[in-house]
């Protein structure tokens, strides 16, 4: 399912990338969260495709569901 990203300790330390390159999916969804348009990510990232995005965007969906975070709720 995510055959467009891979891990490898030799790559950004281990962090998830889009295969073949060093663009982390951390590099992908902190550009969509500051407001970066999909065609702004392309056009940044010329080596990316929208597959890339949406690949990256769902992987982070699956970790956020597979992840128990601690947060506090305010009053």
């Amino acid at each position: 399912m995510y055959n467009r990203i891979e891990v490898n300790p030799e790559v950004c330390h281990g962090k998830p990338v889009i295969r073949g390159t060093r663009i982390m999916v951390r590099n992908i969804l902190g550009a969509l969260a500051g407001g970066d348009s999909i065609k702004d990510i392309l056009q940044n990232y010329p080596e990316l495709t929208l597959a890339d995005i949406k690949t990256a965007i769902a992987y982070a969906i699956e970790l956020v569901d597979d992840t128990q975070l601690s947060i506090k709720v305010s009053a």
